[in-house]
């Protein structure tokens, strides 16, 4: 199991940036694929992106291509969101998720292990 926080989250006005931080533990971290979601309020929660273990492949959904970049250090044991040109519907609760085996998913049920959560809110 890995115990994932999330962290970076918070107020920021469109066309802006924050970083978000997963900091994960409980197992070998270079081993553990690790994704990005989110929860916008009355509505399903949605795939972000996503980077593999070992070989770093990313995935993006459509709406934040060219705007967010996914990243992993591995000696901090912490996956990174970066989020420039923010946009209000861009507004959610951010979620990293993770899973030890190859390749990435953009389903939620692929990962066996998420954090609490961090609010994202982009004001027009």
């Amino acid at each position: 199991q890995v115990q994932l926080v999330e962290s970076g989250g918070g107020l920021v006005q469109a066309g802006g940036s924050l970083r978000l931080s997963c900091a994960a533990s409980g197992r070998t971290f270079r081993s553990i694929a690790m994704g990005w979601f989110r929860q916008a309020p009355g509505k399903e929660r949605e795939f972000v992106a996503a980077i593999s273990r070992y070989d770093d492949n990313t995935l993006y959904t459509e709406s934040v291509k060219g705007r967010f970049t996914i990243s992993r250090d591995n000696a901090k044991n912490t996956v990174y969101l970066h989020m420039n040109s923010l946009k209000p519907e861009d507004t959610a609760v951010y979620f990293c998720a993770a899973r030890q085996r190859l390749g990435t998913s953009q389903s939620a049920a692929w990962y066996d292990d998420w954090g609490q959560g961090t609010q994202v809110t982009v004001s027009s």
